[in-house]
């Protein structure tokens, strides 16, 4: 005789929002923080051709620092895209080893200009740099780049199995006031990098060599710095990553500075505590 099969309890939209809160503080809790956040610096890192992405994990695991992604399905050397399924595993892990995540938006859409008032929804002139429009100039409204930072933290969401923070990071951090509060009406804090954070990994190496940048960051990070590199530049020749991360890092720290990610970051903290865990995971599975 067939064996009857067992009941499986289903979760309603409610459960898995409850559900997506608990990861996002379990993920919290699990992180390594720093002994003094006074001393703190924030390293986050965009989406790139990935092509040194296994190394960056590699260092960061070995010196125990944590640190934020910003995730957008960009074209990568090997694989389907920096989302895609080839690098499901390299999520995973890096969302067991404690770091936090942030959406890129999907198709790294670069916002170009805000269009005129007059026409009504809110529009914007953007500029994908991957996906199927890419290059092309289009006009979106404020639901469809609402949309477009939702499709990134869903997939974040997916390959992770942890509810993505509720910030992001507009690609080559080009903004407007209106899109700024068009993002932080569907739950979205923009998060830029501080002057002295900007760690050159896209500059041409033949005017900026590693050597340099190292020199210079080291001697102009301090405390409450948000940093910002990637995971990998098609236009530079000689790449930062890992080159110049693993010395940075091992410097940052002779200097008395720690590594934290952004769910400590004193600037978001109310904005986290009001719009993470289950506000987010309940925007991500469609509710209000």
């Amino acid at each position: 005789m067939p064996r009857a099969e067992t009941a499986r309890p289903r979760l309603t939209k409610v459960g898995l929002a409850l559900l997506g809160g608990l990861m996002f503080m379990a993920s919290s809790m699990g992180a390594a923080s720093c002994p003094d956040p006074r001393r703190a610096v924030y390293l986050t890192f965009d989406t790139g051709h990935m092509g040194v992405a296994p190394l960056i994990a590699e260092i960061l695991s070995k010196h125990d620092v944590r640190v934020t992604f910003f995730a957008a399905h960009e074209r990568t050397q090997t694989g389907d895209g920096s989302l895609g399924s080839a690098w499901a595993d390299w999520w995973k892990a890096r969302a067991a080893e404690g770091h936090a995540f942030g959406t890129h938006t999907h198709d790294h859409a670069y916002w170009v200009a805000d269009l005129p008032q007059s026409q009504a929804p809110q529009r914007f002139r953007i500029r994908p740099s991957a996906g199927p429009q890419q290059g092309q100039f289009l006009q979106w409204t404020a639901a469809q780049y609402c949309e477009e930072l939702h499709r990134a933290s869903r997939r974040l969401q997916q390959l992770t199995g942890q509810t993505p923070l509720p910030l992001f990071r507009a690609p080559g951090g080009k903004t407007s006031a209106s899109l700024i509060q068009v993002a932080q009406s569907c739950g979205y804090q923009h998060v830029g990098w501080s002057a002295a954070g900007f760690l050159g990994d896209e500059l041409p190496s033949e005017s900026y060599p590693n050597s340099r940048l190292l020199e210079q960051a080291l001697r102009q990070i301090g405390a409450g710095d948000v940093l910002v590199a990637h995971l990998g530049i098609w236009s530079r020749k000689d790449p930062w990553a890992p080159a110049v991360l693993e010395p940075l890092i091992v410097g940052l720290k002779r200097r008395g500075l720690c590594f934290a990610t952004l769910r400590d970051h004193p600037q978001y903290r109310s904005w986290l505590d009001t719009h993470g865990g289950i506000v987010l995971s309940q925007r991500l599975q469609g509710g209000s």
